[in-house]
């Protein structure tokens, strides 16, 4: 049997190939905006530590802050993304994509504020500076594709471009050649210059 066009793989932006885990941490994005801007991030929680279940209760305000050190830092923050690619390269959705999650914070890109606004965020388990798995561009270049084919995708940018000296990941070990070349999608869809970094 043939798989589903992707168009019939949402429902109400929700995407069947992912597991759906629902955030609290969401609102209406504006009347007028226009979905057009994929945002990428890099996380893991603890910072470094890979396969627990921090990300998924960081985002939906379960989180214990009293278990490790590192979330004192955090504690109260109420923030998501609409997706979670882990290191295996298993999908998660916490916020419907035809709402505003909470993930850019205050940025700038291709002339407008407030990218939350009107972007998808997209979150790979990994940290600032190493490098993500075959696995995770994999469902990445997938899920892309998917998202093109639901909302009119002319940008795709990282956390670093949007919130430059604010924010740095998902940082110098994510290879925008690799993704580049596995959506074959015009360069200027992408930030300048990333076509031409070297790999990780």
């Amino acid at each position: 049997m043939n798989p589903p066009p992707e168009t019939e793989r949402w429902h109400q932006g929700w995407y069947d190939g992912a597991q759906a885990l629902p955030s609290p941490n969401f609102g209406p994005r504006p009347a007028q905006a226009q979905i057009d801007l994929l945002v990428l991030h890099s996380i893991s929680l603890p910072p470094g530590e890979y396969g627990g279940d921090g990300v998924q209760r960081l985002f939906t305000n379960t989180l214990d802050w009293s278990e490790h050190p590192y979330y004192e830092q955090i504690r109260g923050l109420e923030v998501s993304a609409h997706f979670f690619i882990r290191r295996d390269g298993a999908l998660w959705q916490f916020v419907s994509t035809d709402e505003r999650a909470w993930h850019a914070g205050r940025s700038h890109y291709r002339g407008r504020d407030n990218c939350n606004d009107d972007s998808i965020g997209i979150e790979l388990e990994g940290i600032e500076g190493s490098t993500f798995t075959v696995a995770q561009y994999a469902t990445l270049s997938g899920l892309c594709q998917a998202l093109r084919c639901r909302y009119p995708i002319a940008h795709v940018a990282g956390h670093e471009h949007i919130a430059p000296g604010r924010k740095c990941d998902p940082g110098a070990g994510f290879s925008w050649p690799e993704l580049i070349q596995r959506l074959a999608w015009p360069s200027g869809i992408f930030p300048a210059g990333v076509a031409s970094e070297p790999q990780p």
